[in-house]
């Protein structure tokens, strides 16, 4: 996982975040990646990394499918198979 934020991340978060928040927290890259940085969020590369990340923050998945999971309004699929995940 990384706290890169490229502009393909920093899209999704844009076009998205209101799957996370009642209103926008950004209104372009510059304040999306402040933000992101701020509230320390992460770039994971694969499904497998989502739900590793979930297990080691303590969050009981279990049960849960991945599906589930990638469903959650803090994971945001940025289109290139990798997920940001925003600590709301």
């Amino acid at each position: 996982m990384t706290t890169d934020f490229d502009e393909k991340v920093l899209q999704a978060f844009l076009e998205k975040q209101e799957q996370l928040f009642p209103e926008p927290v950004a209104e372009n890259e510059a304040e999306a990646e402040a933000y992101l940085e701020e509230c320390m969020a992460v770039v994971a590369d694969s499904v497998q990394e989502v739900l590793d990340y979930f297990e080691e923050e303590g969050v009981d998945t279990e049960g849960a499918g991945a599906e589930d999971i990638l469903e959650a309004s803090e994971v945001f699929e940025v289109g290139d198979g990798r997920y940001l995940i925003v600590e709301g």
